[in-house]
C-alpha cells in the first residue's frame, strides 16, 4: 500500500501549488512525476490510481494541480502551455530539495506534451512517458472550436469543457501555436515511452504515431487497447500502472543490495532517501524503522520505541498462549496494547530512583474466552514472565565496537 502526504510548492505565478505525494511504505526505489491533463487535477480518478499503484511498486509519484486548477493558487485565465511547463520544472525542483529527485516524468494528454517540452530542464529525469499526449500542444484548440472566433475577436471567453466553466484568452492560443515540441522530442536522448489508446477520440492514435517517428531509440510503444481518453475503467489505468513501471525498471536506478543476516543475527541499515529510514533484517525477515513527520522524520515505520514496545507485546502474547495451551485452558485470543512514558521519577511509589526521569511501560492485556476468575488472575502474572520483560527488568550490557570497513 502507499501512503500519501499533502505538499505544496511556489508555482509560475508566485502561488503555491497544491501536490500530493504517494510514496511507498518501504524504500523508495525512484521518484515519479506526473502531469496531468488540460483543466483536469492531480485528483482524477486515472491519476490517483497509476500514482498509487506505481508507488506500490517502490516508486514514489508527485501529482499536482497546476496553476489554477484544482486546489492551487492562481488565475487559470493567465495560465498557458507555456507556464505548464514552468510549472512542471519547479515542481521537479521541489522534489530536487527534499532529496527525491525526478528520476521519471509521465504525462497524460496535455500534460505528455508538457514533459516532453520541459524534460529538457530537467536533467536527472532517466526516462519519459506519456499517455494518450497530441503531438501538437495546438491540438487543445480542438476542445473549444466553437468559441474560437469570439477569442480571437473579443480576447477571451467562456467555455464548458467536461461540464466545467473556464476562461480562455487569447493568450493561449497564441502560445499553444508557438510551440514547437517535435524539435523537443527529436532532441530528447532519453527513452521514451508513448502508451495510447487505438479509440480515444480525444486525441486520436495519429498523435502517437508522429510523436514516436520524431522520438530517437530507446523508445516503445503500447497500446492501451479499448481504453478511453481518460483512462476512466480501473483496469485500463492500473494496467497502464503495471506496463510503466516494468518498462520503466530497466532505466532507473538499480534496487539497493538486500541486507543479509545470519539466522541468529539483526543487521539494521541506512536506508535511501530521508532523514532517519533504517532497513532491518533479523535473520530472514525485512522491517522497516523511521521516526514521525513531527520530529522531522518520513514515517516509514515503527520509531526504535515502537519495535521495543512491538518485541515486548509480542513475547508477552506468546508467553500467555503457551502457558493456557499447556494447561489446556479455554483461552481464544490474546490482546496486547503498550504505551511507553517518561514519568518523573517522584510519581513513581515503587520505583528505586528517587530522581530524575524512568521510563514507564504500560501492558493493557485483554484475554477473550471462557475462562474464569482464577485461571485470568493467572494468565496476568504469567504475562510478566516473557523472556523479554524479564530481559528488560535484569542488569542488562551492551557493548559497542567498530568493524573494519573493506
Amino acid at each position: 500500500m502507499a501512503r500519501t502526504e499533502r505538499l505544496e510548492f511556489p508555482g509560475s505565478s508566485g502561488g503555491l501549488l497544491a501536490a500530493r505525494f504517494d510514496r511507498p511504505i518501504g524504500p523508495i526505489r525512484s521518484t515519479a512525476l506526473f502531469a496531468h491533463c488540460f483543466t483536469c487535477s492531480k485528483d482524477l480518478g486515472a491519476v490517483s490510481r497509476i500514482a498509487r499503484a506505481l508507488a506500490d511498486r517502490g516508486i514514489a509519484v508527485l501529482r499536482f494541480d497546476f496553476t489554477g486548477l484544482g486546489h492551487s493558487e492562481g488565475e487559470f485565465a493567465s495560465t498557458n502551455f507555456s507556464s505548464n511547463v514552468e510549472d512542471l520544472v519547479l515542481a521537479a525542483t521541489a522534489l530536487r530539495e527534499r532529496g527525491t529527485p525526478a528520476d521519471l516524468l509521465i504525462g497524460h494528454s496535455l500534460g505528455g506534451a508538457a514533459v516532453l517540452a520541459a524534460a529538457s530542464r530537467i536533467p536527472e529525469a532517466r526516462a519519459i512517458a506519456t499517455l494518450g499526449a497530441p503531438a501538437d500542444p495546438a491540438h487543445v484548440e480542438k476542445l473549444f472550436a466553437h468559441d474560437h472566433e469570439k477569442i480571437v475577436r473579443e480576447g477571451e471567453a467562456e467555455v464548458e469543457l467536461a461540464g466545467r466553466h473556464f476562461t480562455i484568452r487569447r493568450q493561449l492560443l497564441d502560445d499553444l501555436r508557438a510551440q514547437t515540441l517535435p524539435r523537443a522530442i527529436e532532441t530528447l536522448r532519453r527513452p521514451l515511452l508513448v502508451m495510447h489508446s487505438p479509440l480515444d477520440a480525444t486525441v486520436g492514435i495519429e498523435n502517437a504515431s508522429q510523436i514516436f517517428q520524431a522520438a530517437k531509440h530507446p523508445k516503445s510503444f503500447i497500446s492501451l487497447d479499448a481504453a478511453d481518453h481518460l483512462l476512466s475503467k480501473k483496469e485500463d489505468s492500473t494496467y497502464a500502472a503495471e506496463v510503466l513501471a516494468a518498462w520503466a525498471s530497466r532505466f532507473l536506478p538499480p534496487v539497493e543490495d538486500p541486507i543479509e543476516a545470519a539466522p541468529d543475527e539483526v543487521v539494521v541499515r541506512q536506508a535511501m532517501p530521508g532523514r532517519f529510514p533504517q532497513d532491518i533484517a533479523a535473520g530472514p525477515h525485512r522491517l522497516r524503522a523511521d521516526e514521525p513527520l513531527s520530529v522531522g522524520g518520513d514515517d516509514t515505520g515503527p520509531t526504535p520505541y515502537g519495535l521495543l514496545l512491538a518485541s515486548l507485546g509480542a513475547c508477552t502474547s506468546m508467553t500467555i498462549q503457551m502457558y493456557a495451551k499447556r494447561k489446556e485452558w479455554p483461552l481464544d485470543e490474546v490482546e496486547v496494547r503498550l504505551h511507553h512514558d517518561k514519568i518523573h521519577a517522584t510519581d513513581c511509589a515503587e520505583c528505586e530512583t528517587e530522581t530524575g526521569k524512568i521510563d514507564l511501560i504500560r501492558k493493557e492485556i485483554a484475554l477473550h474466552g471462557a475462562l474464569d476468575e482464577a485461571q485470568r488472575a493467572r494468565l496476568l502474572e504469567i504475562a510478566d514472565r516473557c523472556p523479554v520483560h524479564r530481559t528488560l527488568h535484569s542488569e542488562i550490557r551492551v557493548e559497542t565496537e567498530l568493524t573494519p570497513i573493506e
